[in-house]
């Protein structure tokens, strides 16, 4: 562990224990006073930068627009990258984006919060329990109706799946919404959804024909991540050539990183991209697709590809893809043939 990682593990300790009662003033309105057609505005809090965390939201994003068909949404959010993972939910109506550093753009980053404490909701979401800021921004909105975001014991009881950090979300919204309207959901959680459309696809389609040059179908490998979670070359060159020995009917490309770097040397055919959709869709276009725990995993579960996911110091429970037949191993636990019978599996069910 990095210094700056080590300081800031330590900065979001104090700002949780701080920030941890924040919301206990707040009284839950009576029961029956939510009219799910009379939601009209919601604000959606996950002020993270990072693609994975953005595209782990699009579950929650989707289970407010089921539960309230008339409504639109803002999204409070850091960065820019909401824009593209976003860009075809047509009941978002707002982006509010903080700046990526704060601290170099204090004045932006002070008009941002001041702009949510002037505007009215129907209903504010914390979309991540963890997150100091969404605790005081849900706080600090004006709303009859706030979901803080704390863990439920009565849920996690209910849910073995709980934990999953796109899940819950959904599942806190349908208990509240359940207490006070009396409506249940029985309905499976959203899967992370980009909602590719088929120009997109098709153009997907077409890059990824350019690449391959025949009619085989596709395995795609992304062997970055960051910090711990990167496996070595040689980890993923053993596992590269025993992808060719036993899939000699597929292709086997590789999605470079934005740093354009691989850890097989370059030596399966590759693609890069840095826009965000483009990628999704050219994934789409694959069987199955197969990285670490990061960021562009979560891209190809949101693309709706069967995502084999590799952990080994995250937590699975919260983070496995999920959906579509995928999985996730954890290489402490597991061998290289374990991971080759699910990748078997999953292109079986194909």
């Amino acid at each position: 562990m990095t210094f700056s990682t080590r300081i800031n593990s330590i900065r979001r300790r104090i700002m949780r224990a701080i920030t941890k009662g924040v919301g206990s003033s707040y009284t839950e309105p009576k029961s029956g006073s939510l009219k799910p057609e009379n939601i009209k505005s919601v604000l959606i809090i996950r002020p993270n930068h990072r693609l994975g965390n953005q595209l782990l939201l699009t579950p929650v994003v989707q289970e407010v627009i089921a539960q309230f068909p008339n409504c639109k949404i803002d999204l409070f959010v850091k960065g820019g990258v909401a824009y593209p993972v976003f860009e075809n939910y047509k009941e978002i109506n707002k982006i509010i984006q903080l700046p990526r550093k704060p601290f170099n753009e204090l004045i932006k980053y002070a008009k941002v919060w001041i702009s949510i404490k002037k505007s009215r909701y129907d209903m504010v979401i914390n979309g991540d329990k963890n997150s100091s800021s969404g605790r005081l921004l849900t706080n600090l909105a004006k709303a009859d109706f706030k979901i803080f975001g704390d863990v439920n014991e009565e849920i996690q009881q209910k849910y073995a799946d709980y934990e999953h950090i796109a899940k819950y979300p959904v599942y806190n919204l349908r208990q509240f919404v359940e207490k006070l309207s009396g409506e249940k959901v029985k309905r499976p959680v959203p899967l992370l959804d980009l909602k590719l459309n088929a120009e997109e696809l098709s153009k997907g389609k077409t890059v990824l024909d350019d690449i391959i040059k025949n009619n085989k179908k596709t395995i795609c490998i992304y062997t970055n991540a960051t910090g711990d979670k990167c496996y070595s070359e040689a980890w993923w060159e053993t596992f590269y050539a025993r992808l060719l020995k036993e899939f000699p009917e597929y292709n086997i490309i590789e999605m470079l990183p934005i740093e354009n770097i691989s850890k097989i040397n370059f030596k399966a055919p590759n693609f890069y991209s840095k826009d965000i959709r483009e990628m999704g869709a050219i994934i789409k276009n694959t069987s199955i697709f197969i990285a670490a725990d990061n960021g562009v995993m979560h891209l190809a579960s949101a693309a709706l590809t069967p995502t084999v996911g590799f952990f080994s110091v995250t937590s699975e429970d919260m983070y496995r893809p999920y959906g579509n037949g995928s999985v996730s191993l954890n290489t402490n636990t597991t061998s290289i043939d374990d991971w080759i019978v699910e990748v078997k599996k999953i292109l079986n069910l194909q």
